[in-house]
């Protein structure tokens, strides 16, 4: 399971960007009126793209909840890229937390798949009932300009493309337009099946 534990702050969110790429006039009293909409269309825009690729655009801090590790010297992390290792702890079925040494693991960085791996053997267990917390930062960076110039461009578009629709309830769920997907693809993890196909 995973938890978002910070946003990304309005101060952050590329606004200017997207009024330029919404071609849209400036100098007026009422510039900032639209800003509040045009945020919210962003979020779903970065959100989507996130969920695409598996890929944090902007710096946050999530929790990654674990039961059972199937593999015990190894836990994979579900988006990319890590930056950092706050803190990772062991917590009873009855709640209390253990924190566990930064002598125990290390981040192995990779830009599609990310690893926290054992020093040792193996990774400390939980307990029946109980779980591994593992605590850190994730994304490109914390500044929009911090981002790959094409996953920008990909969120200005699809941010565009769900402000140009909003009103149309016939999309279908999950539209993604083409330049955008384009965009995005090689930001995309591959997944092989045992026979080797790309999931």
């Amino acid at each position: 399971m995973l938890i978002e534990e910070t946003n990304v702050p309005d101060a952050a969110l590329p606004i200017a960007a997207f009024k330029a790429h919404m071609r849209m006039g400036s100098g007026f009293d009422e510039d900032t009126l639209q800003d509040v909409v045009l945020a919210s269309f962003l979020r779903a825009a970065m959100a989507a793209i996130e969920t695409r690729t598996g890929k944090v655009l902007m710096e946050r801090e999530f929790t990654m909840v674990s039961s059972a590790q199937h593999n015990g010297d190894i836990i994979p992390f579900t988006v990319a890229p890590v930056t950092l290792i706050a803190d990772v702890n062991l917590v009873s079925r009855g709640g209390i937390e253990q924190t566990v040494g930064n002598d125990v693991y290390w981040l192995e960085r990779d830009g599609h798949l990310p690893r926290l791996r054992a020093v040792g053997a193996s990774l400390p267990q939980p307990e029946t009932g109980g779980e591994l917390r593992v605590r850190f930062m994730a994304g490109f960076g914390v500044e929009w300009d911090d981002v790959p110039a094409d996953m920008q461009q990909a969120v200005l578009m699809l941010a565009s493309h769900y402000y140009e629709y909003r009103h149309d309830t016939a999309l279908s769920d999950g539209c993604m337009p083409f330049g955008v997907a384009s965009l995005i693809e090689r930001f995309r993890r591959l997944r092989l099946g045992r026979s080797g196909a790309v999931a």
